[in-house]
């Protein structure tokens, strides 16, 4: 959790870097670090994104002061009731991987991923095509298999006509 939003006891959180945001309302998580006086274990009542930030509403936090106390704190959900889409994967799990489009054929491997507020975008290079930046949305990606490559089908205009000459 990065910071409080309101008086109601709503806090802005954000997911680690490289990880997508999996939180849910109906998930039960656990603050960490721990406190003395406050519940460990609580249920995500509602979750908001506003402008690309995701505002948290928990039961037993419903103040100010109790949301000013989790500040800091992590959530850790069981595996179970973590619900991955088909575009969700970590950094870890993506960096290095091969990236072969439709139409394009080697694009090259994943070096980053940059987190924006509509999507995530894969930074790709050491391609024919040199740095190709691919937004992670279902126009473009259809799923990520746990292994081998990945495939695509980037829309025009991400590489440059001039880049892939007699390619296309």
């Amino acid at each position: 959790m990065v910071r409080t939003h309101g008086r109601r006891g709503e806090v802005v959180a954000e997911a680690l870097r490289g990880l997508p945001f999996l939180v849910h309302p109906g998930m039960s998580v656990a603050l960490t670090p721990p406190a003395l006086k406050r519940d460990r274990f609580c249920d995500v009542l509602s979750v908001r994104d506003q402008a690309g930030q995701f505002v948290v509403e928990f039961s037993s936090i419903d103040s100010l002061t109790d949301a000013e106390g989790i500040v800091g704190c992590y959530m850790l959900a069981r595996e179970g009731e973590v619900e991955h889409g088909p575009l969700d994967a970590s950094l870890d799990e993506l960096r290095g991987r091969e990236v072969v489009d439709d139409r394009f054929g080697s694009l090259g491997r994943i070096r980053d991923i940059l987190e924006t507020p509509a999507n995530d975008v894969w930074v790709v290079d050491d391609g024919p095509f040199g740095e190709v930046l691919i937004p992670v949305i279902e126009d473009a990606v259809d799923s990520i298999p746990e292994t081998g490559a990945l495939r695509t089908h980037i829309m025009d205009g991400l590489i440059s006509s001039d880049a892939f000459g007699s390619k296309a």
